[in-house]
């Protein structure tokens, strides 16, 4: 369904009703189609694990105590 300007503002209510319904809404200006009308869906991206398998290399002492040198730098003002 085309539909003007002017007529999408005095009928925003119905053709939402229509649109929420499956029909298919097109507003025009001069009777050239502008936008198109469509209901709201909410994308889900699916997650997926593995993208940086073998890209990405964790050392073994990874989660080992940090030097007490630079321990002190992050804490210096906390004395």
């Amino acid at each position: 369904m085309l539909v003007n300007i002017h007529d999408a503002k005095t009928n925003f209510s119905k053709l939402i009703n229509k649109v929420l319904k499956g029909d298919d809404i097109i507003i025009a200006r001069d009777g050239k189609p502008l936008v198109r009308l469509v209901a709201y869906s909410e994308m889900i991206n699916e997650r997926h694990g593995g993208q940086l398998k073998g890209l990405i290399e964790i050392s073994d002492d990874f989660d080992a105590s940090l030097p007490e040198d630079l321990l002190k730098q992050f804490y210096q003002d906390e004395k």
